[in-house]
């Protein structure tokens, strides 16, 4: 199938494009890397009448660190963080959970900043943007807005950005230096979207969990946090029962919904196998006792 007959505008500046936006409002969508989007226009679930290609515009895309965080352009490339070295030592879950989207050409095509607004339940960044509680920048003329992820997405494919803002910036706090993180989860086939994944990442201190952040994709209209089995880790430890406890509680937390691939019950149930690998694997990199 072809997308529908609309208007392709290529800004070369930031200010040209949110100009744009105000201009055309809810006529028009931003094109970053394309590889959620195109399908949907293909499909005619998307049918803007503008686009506004953001892929001249060079100063979207970055790595950048500061002191207690990291920078992120909306247009950096999901390959480019797959291979950062920054990224790898000061946000590993971020690093493990992009080298499990899709294959290699989708991810050196693919940014962050698409992922992240296109807001698909199944896909790895918006459960990664949970747990590590990034905060996500967003431009319009009338201003910038910085914006938790907790608020941020609000429905399948939706998020709180307004018609006239675009995301420009993602802040990724640095994880702390007595942590551990791990990213799982389980597609039909590879390079599918996830069934069900886990994004976790736990802070100790004597061995004993002080921080824990849980979140799932693939689980409900939106990626969520597990705060119930956060709560059952950071109380009890992270020791066999405790990290049993934790998966019951997360697959009971979740509300899944049912289609092709795979019943509700058979999601919640993935929720909490996945829960449990993603525990255990935590611990065993933390290398403390169980």
């Amino acid at each position: 199938m072809k997308p529908p007959p609309l208007d392709i505008l290529t800004p070369t500046t930031i200010a040209e494009a949110l100009a744009l936006l105000s201009a055309h409002g809810e006529a028009a969508r931003p094109l970053a890397g394309g590889q959620s989007l195109v399908p949907l226009l293909n499909f005619r679930l998307s049918r803007p009448e503008v686009l506004i290609d953001l892929n001249r515009i060079a100063k979207l895309s970055f790595i950048e660190e500061r002191p207690d965080h990291i920078a992120i352009g909306v247009m950096t490339r999901e390959r480019a963080i797959e291979e950062s070295e920054l990224i790898a030592s000061q946000a590993p879950l971020l690093q493990e959970a992009t080298t499990q989207i899709a294959h290699l050409p989708i991810r050196s095509r693919g940014t962050i900043g698409g992922s992240l607004s296109n807001a698909d339940p199944a896909a790895e960044y918006p459960a990664v943007a949970l747990a590590l509680e990034f905060e996500l920048i967003a431009q319009s003329e009338r201003g910038e807005r910085r914006i938790k992820a907790a608020d941020f997405f609000e429905d399948v494919l939706t998020t709180a950005l307004k018609p006239d803002e675009l995301l420009t910036k993602i802040i990724v706090p640095k994880s702390p230096g007595q942590s551990s993180s791990a990213f799982v989860e389980i597609a039909r086939r590879h390079g599918d979207f996830a069934l069900a994944g886990v994004a976790a990442q736990i802070t100790f201190s004597a061995g004993k969990p002080t921080d824990v952040r849980l979140a799932v994709c693939g689980a409900g209209s939106t990626a969520s946090r597990l705060s119930a089995a956060e709560e059952i880790v950071l109380r009890d430890g992270a020791g066999v029962e405790a990290i049993k406890g934790a998966s019951a509680a997360a697959a009971a937390a979740v509300d899944p919904m049912a289609d092709l691939h795979a019943s509700a019950d058979y999601r919640r149930r993935l929720v909490g196998v996945m829960t449990k690998r993603a525990l255990q694997k935590v611990v065993q990199r933390a290398g403390v006792s169980a």
